[in-house]
């Protein structure tokens, strides 16, 4: 049997595992880091990714870990010429209640608290302060949160959303990158700096005085001083194991993307949210024939909100991506998971609502379509886990489900951080599987009803 040796062994090379490997590399280069993978890099989940980010999140800790991880993407933007193709026309969440208090509760949660960026509200039709979306420039951008509370001022605004809309809540330190190329720029970066990387299954890991892992039919195997567990969807079986496990679980969420050929939406629409719960408009016939089918009659009753909508390739692009993350139900992980069949009518039926130009497509969407779905790692608050496992020198970061690619370049910073043993600040603790420790912070998290998930 073939032995390798390294200091540090990383399994998992989706965007986590890449960002972890990359920043250990960055803050200590004379580390020997192995990344392990069965398939190739950034091909499982984070294939999958919407390529958001955002740094609104109903708490401070979440906002804060969000905020350093845009600092970080902006880093490289400017060091790559934009390579990563950053972006920053906002978050648009849009609702027809004219009464935004729970929302601007969460909101003062998080930025009253961190005190840097400002909310401002804009109740007259001229907006005032208020700067319009127009341009994709990161660097042009303004931060903080604009909240438009006149109807007649959200149309002139944003003309392409249905005029019951009332009320919008503007999060600007939020766009799209694209994900790939910020994994590929840090693969890149890791092997230059002397990183190594392997294909193979992981069989087996014993615990030793270091961490023996056996990999594909027991040809080779890797002997470690540490090992982090980036596995995604897959790090409970990694955690078993090591004999412990973690508290997460899988749960499957699809998305389409199509040419939008009748250009449907504006290339400058920031990604839109819309928060209300709907009742999908399908006409008697379509609503009978859903309700005699168990597993298709939730559809015909009232769903939870939360459908979003974005243009896709900017602006000279022509797609567009719809998603949906209403399926609660955990399931087991494959490699090929099973997409419902009816999934892209329902996103579209249900984004019609907040954009009605889509019912051009009812009932034809084009053949170029792309439907695909990737598995949302959770715990039961939607907090990652980033730092120590029960296993002495065994690290997990993972369980970051909608939001790994956005997040990845501040978990793999702070998962380095703690193999390093250089963690100093409160939010580590928050971050990792210590704050189960903490009864006052679950009680806290358990309370709140959002949850961040989209």
């Amino acid at each position: 049997m073939l032995v390798k040796n390294t200091d540090v062994l990383v399994i998992g090379a989706g965007s986590i595992g890449i960002a972890s490997a990359y920043y250990l590399k960055l803050t200590a280069p004379k580390l020997d880091v192995t990344v392990v993978d069965c398939g190739q890099p950034l091909a499982f989940t984070s294939a999958q990714s919407g390529e958001n980010y955002r740094n609104w999140w109903p708490h401070p800790v979440m906002k804060r870990f969000t905020d350093r991880s845009t600092e970080l993407m902006e880093e490289i933007a400017r060091k790559t010429n934009n390579r990563i193709i950053l972006t920053r026309r906002g978050y648009v969440l849009a609702t027809r209640n004219s009464s935004l208090d729970g929302i601007i509760d969460d909101l003062t949660v998080s930025y009253g608290e961190v005190g840097e960026e400002e909310i401002r509200f804009h109740r007259d039709i001229t907006g005032g302060t208020y700067v319009e979306p127009l341009e994709a420039d990161w660097m042009l951008a303004p931060s903080g949160v604009d909240v438009l509370e006149n109807s007649r001022f959200v149309q002139n605004v944003f003309p392409w959303l249905d005029n019951t809309v009332q009320s919008v809540v503007h999060i600007r330190r939020a766009g799209t990158f694209s994900s790939q190329q910020l994994g590929q720029y840090m693969l890149e970066r890791f092997r230059e700096m002397g990183g190594k990387r392997i294909t193979s299954t992981v069989a087996e890991i014993s615990c030793e005085t270091r961490f023996r892992t056996v990999l594909g039919f027991g040809e080779s195997e890797i002997r470690a001083e540490r090992l982090i567990n980036a596995a995604g969807p897959f790090i409970n079986d990694i955690a078993r194991m090591l004999g412990t496990s973690l508290p997460v679980e899988n749960v499957l969420q699809q998305k389409i993307a199509f040419e939008d050929k009748v250009k449907a939406i504006p290339r400058r629409m920031p990604f839109t949210i819309d928060l209300d719960p709907q009742c999908i408009n399908w006409d008697d016939a379509e609503r009978e024939l859903l309700l005699q089918d168990p597993s298709l009659a939730p559809f015909a009753e009232q769903m939870m909100g939360g459908i979003h909508c974005r243009p896709d390739g900017g602006d000279n692009g022509t797609w567009i991506k719809l998603g949906w993350a209403f399926n609660r139900t955990p399931s087991p992980v494959t490699f090929e998971p099973i997409l419902s069949d009816s999934f892209p009518e329902i996103v579209l039926r249900g984004a019609s609502r907040l954009n009605p130009s889509l019912k051009t497509y009812f009932g034809h969407l084009p053949r170029t379509m792309t439907h695909y779905g990737g598995f949302y790692t959770l715990t039961e608050e939607n907090w990652p886990l980033i730092g120590p496992m029960e296993i002495e020198n065994a690290f997990v970061v993972g369980a970051m489900s909608g939001f790994g690619s956005m997040a990845a370049c501040a978990a793999g910073e702070l998962c380095a951080q703690w193999v390093l043993g250089t963690t100093s600040t409160p939010d580590a603790v928050a971050l990792s599987p210590k704050r189960y420790e903490d009864t006052a912070l679950m009680a806290e998290l358990r309370a709140q009803t959002s949850r961040g998930l989209l």
